[in-house]
């Protein structure tokens, strides 16, 4: 409305911006187009833009299709050098001695185009990388070939064979450091450096007693999985003393959790890690390195709060504590200040990935009963009272001075009446599917007519008439956070945003699966809002001929780029979509580095043991005796032969 006059003004792209809340959750990677399209910042400059939906419709002209991941390297770029602009000027202001490195752990996204892109400005940056298992052990030691300098940490439970690896590519020239989780890794580690030689440099992770926070607050405190206790370090240093080995115990760790969404959580953890620190220093260990380990948030809902989908701090608010902290303290016991190593892997890549999605169509409830079905219900001369209740209450709409609130009680009433005798075996379908028909239609309207004077009691009407969107991807496979552990993520259209939305939803997938569904979205105050503010779908018209199917809708789903394309499962044998990396051109213009094409129905099946050459050729023969029998007509039989063929080596996703 205009803030003066009154008026009803036109909806405008600021508008979108504002409604989607791109400002809170987007720092400054993305906007909208004065055409109503979502752009892409890549370096939060509006001047290198690229539209979202000129990308999907030139991916679409090259037989990629959604759903998509959008991968964009400017902005994996941007936020690497923003991590590093933090704590160079934190460590600046506080005249710290130490150093900063960030390592990317693998586990959060092991594609390896990802991680190339990283270790190319890592090394440029002075940041390494991260491996928690032997597999990403093993791409690690291939990712920093010819970067003996690059620090890179080695942590999770590790065996004989992990660590000897270790040893030998320290040997190599290697700045490569094993953490050890339990005490029996640091006898492998003594019992490998004896064997072949060498004076091993290795960290310890301590179990610290403060807690996590969160979803994660488990892994982290006295109880959690990881790292030494207090009394196990102290046993630790003895048993190094009686190995010599203490020389090579360099760098303390800790695990406090991941997404750590209050500040105040990590400054109890620094500083009680810190104490720890100066402590191995005075029981003569040489240290050097304090690894704070992960749990830099991001803000998936932009309510900048202590919520599990916010954060309530920036990026430069926690290099600013953690230096501060560090640095007080080791003051206070005449300690160097020790080289700062995080693990900020959400943190740096989740803003750098986008899932883009296609409406397939929608379910809505209608603003008018079924009259087919109304007539037969009421025809009955033994209508069920319920039914005629519901009728009373659908008649009085039409009323002038009738109470809404009133009506939406009665009608309530009579549905759970209707249900209560369909169950008891006492009324008809016909009856309970007019008297459910009706229902949302009254509700719909009590609805629209009190729009936001809604009493308390109704707050939750709106998001029980939201319409149900169908979407071409799968929740388990692309938005796997989404289901498992309720993680909100900020989503939207890429287009139509200069249309004021008029419908609200939730999405649901194509998997078989009731959970397939996103039902909660970014809203205030760090408070999920249960439904989406939407655009009505339109009908595409064929040209001189009727209606054809919807016009294409397209929606994104941001900040995906940490973990869910490596804890995706195969739910429904719905396998990796395709991924593309975009690179900003001038004015504009954008090209495709790499396209990265998603898993065929052949590839899965062959994960799950079936042998995609034998189906064929299986249903082959059972299509020739379906042909013999005249079961089939030969055109029947060349369309099921095509379907297999071309099915097989297709996308697992609607085409």
């Amino acid at each position: 409305m205009a803030p003066d006059s009154g008026e009803t003004r036109p909806w405008s792209p600021s508008d979108s911006v504002d409604l989607y809340r791109m400002k809170d959750w987007g720092l400054g990677y993305f906007g909208v187009s004065p055409n109503g399209t979502v752009e892409v910042y890549p370096d939060t400059d509006p001047g290198r833009k690229m539209d979202l939906l000129d990308i999907v419709e030139g991916l679409e002209a090259r037989d990629v299709c959604p759903p998509v991941i959008l991968r964009f390297s400017g902005i994996l770029d941007h936020r690497m050098r923003e991590i590093r602009r933090c704590f160079d000027a934190a460590i600046e202001d506080a005249g710290y001695q130490g150093k900063y490195t960030c390592v990317y752990p693998i586990k959060v996204n092991q594609q390896r185009n990802i991680c190339e892109e990283i270790r190319d400005l890592g090394a440029e940056l002075g940041f390494g990388i991260e491996a928690g298992s032997k597999p990403e052990l093993i791409a690690g030691l291939a990712l920093t070939e010819g970067l003996n300098h690059m620090p890179f940490i080695c942590n999770g439970f590790k065996d004989e064979e992990f660590i000897e690896t270790v040893l030998l590519a320290s040997k190599m020239g290697r700045n490569i450091i094993p953490v050890a989780e339990q005490m029996h890794e640091l006898e492998l580690i003594a019992r490998s450096a004896e064997s072949h030689n060498v004076t091993p440099l290795f960290g310890i992770r301590a179990k610290l007693a403060s807690g996590g926070i969160g979803r994660w607050a488990e892994s982290g405190g006295v109880r959690g999985k990881f790292g030494l206790s207090v009394s196990q370090i102290l046993s630790a240093v003895e048993f190094l003393k009686d190995r010599e080995l203490l020389g090579g115990l360099r760098m303390l760790h800790c695990h406090i959790g991941s997404q750590i969404f209050d500040i105040r959580t990590f400054k109890y953890a620094v500083s009680e890690l810190t104490h720890l620190y100066v402590e191995l220093v005075r029981l003569g260990a040489p240290m050097g390195l304090l690894d704070l380990g992960g749990g830099l948030g991001v803000d998936y809902d932009g309510s900048q709060s202590a919520s599990e989908s916010s954060v309530n701090y920036s990026i430069d608010q926690y290099a600013a504590d953690l230096v501060y902290r560090v640095q007080s303290i080791c003051n206070d016991a005449g300690v160097p200040h020790p080289d700062l190593i995080t693990e900020s892997g959400r943190a740096l890549v989740a803003h750098s990935g986008v899932l883009v999605v296609q409406v397939l169509g929608s379910r809505v409830f209608s603003a008018e009963p079924n009259e087919k079905l109304l007539a037969e219900a009421v025809a009955d001369p033994e209508a069920a009272q319920p039914l005629l209740d519901m009728m009373d209450a659908y008649g009085r709409l039409s009323w002038p001075d009738r109470d809404a609130l009133e009506l939406y009680h009665d009608a309530d009433h009579a549905l759970t009446e209707a249900m209560s005798l369909f169950n008891l075996g006492y009324m008809g379908i016909a009856a309970r599917a007019a008297t459910e028909e009706l229902f949302w239609v009254i509700a719909r309207r009590v609805n629209e007519e009190l729009g936001e004077e809604l009493p308390e009691e109704l707050a939750g009407l709106p998001d029980r008439l939201a319409d149900i969107y169908f979407c071409n991807f799968s929740l388990f496979q692309s938005l796997v956070d989404s289901w498992a552990i309720d993680q909100i993520f900020p989503i939207m259209p890429i287009h139509r945003l200069d249309e004021q939305p008029t419908r609200r939803g939730i999405l649901a997938d194509i998997t078989c699966d009731s959970d397939g569904r996103v039902d909660r979205f970014p809203g205030g105050g760090g408070e999920p809002q249960l439904s989406l503010e939407l655009h009505e779908l339109r009908t595409a018209k064929a040209p001189g001929g009727p209606s054809g199917t919807n016009e294409p809708y397209y929606l994104a789903v941001f900040l995906t780029g940490a973990y869910q394309e490596t804890l995706g499962d195969l739910h429904n044998l719905f396998g990796d979509t395709h991924a593309v990396h975009v690179h900003a051109g001038e004015n504009g213009d954008w090209h495709l580095e790499e396209v990265v094409e998603g898993d065929t129905v052949r590839e899965v099946l062959k994960f799950v043991q079936y042998d995609p050459d034998a189906i064929r050729r299986t249903l082959r023969r059972e299509v020739e005796v379906a042909l013999a029998a005249k079961r089939l007509t030969l055109t029947e039989a060349v369309t099921m032969r095509r379907f297999l063929d071309d099915g097989l080596d297709g996308y697992t996703y609607l085409e």
